[in-house]
């Protein structure tokens, strides 16, 4: 992704093969005997066995498998905080100490919805840091501290394989919304990549 962009990515896409998304299509067809098609009951049994769920199929929380869906951002700037200054609109987080906050990209416009922000961490070179503040349109408010973050650093909202893996079971439980649900939340705004 460029720097300044979030992007969905999906890390493997040939975790998606062999889910039974084919046999979908295929009912309703005639057999190979050239016989009438199978009954429509028949045919959604079928089906309903042999298609994997949304959480399994994308791995998403809960389901046990790696999630395929990953979306980053990029560090746009860095700027110290001293304590009691506060951050975003209307300051919902006030520093209780001196500390170092990034802008990152990625807010409520690209689906970082917006009852996340003082709730979530988000990832930055493998470890995780708090989102500071409200969630802006196009941005975010992290607090990295003394970490050594520098802008155009990745920054990891969920997916992946390192600490930010299965952040989307955090941000059900701050937002109130499934997983599903925040996946489709993502915008029309952002890229989506295939990555082999």
């Amino acid at each position: 992704a460029e720097a300044g962009f979030t992007s969905a990515i999906v890390d493997d896409p040939a975790a998606l093969a062999g889910t039974g998304l084919a046999a979908v299509a295929a009912t309703g067809t005639a057999s190979s005997s050239g016989s009438a098609p199978a009954s429509s009951a028949a045919a959604a049994a079928a089906s309903a066995s042999s298609v994997a769920a949304p959480r399994d199929l994308f791995g998403l929380p809960g389901s046990g498998g790696d999630p395929v869906l990953r979306l980053v951002g990029s560090v746009l700037s860095l700027k110290r905080l001293r304590a009691g200054e506060g951050v975003s609109y209307n300051a919902t987080h006030i520093a209780a100490h001196d500390t170092r906050i990034a802008l990152v990209s990625g807010g409520f416009g690209q689906g970082v919805v917006r009852s996340l922000g003082n709730r979530v961490r988000v990832e930055i070179g493998g470890a995780l840091h708090p989102v500071v503040g409200r969630v802006a349109m196009d941005v975010c408010v992290i607090d990295v501290a003394d970490a050594p973050v520098a802008a155009f650093d990745e920054v990891v909202y969920f997916g992946g394989t390192g600490p930010a893996r299965d952040a989307l079971a955090e941000w059900e439980a701050a937002s109130g919304l499934r997983a599903a649900e925040l996946v489709c939340a993502l915008g029309l705004r952002i890229p989506r990549e295939l990555t082999p």
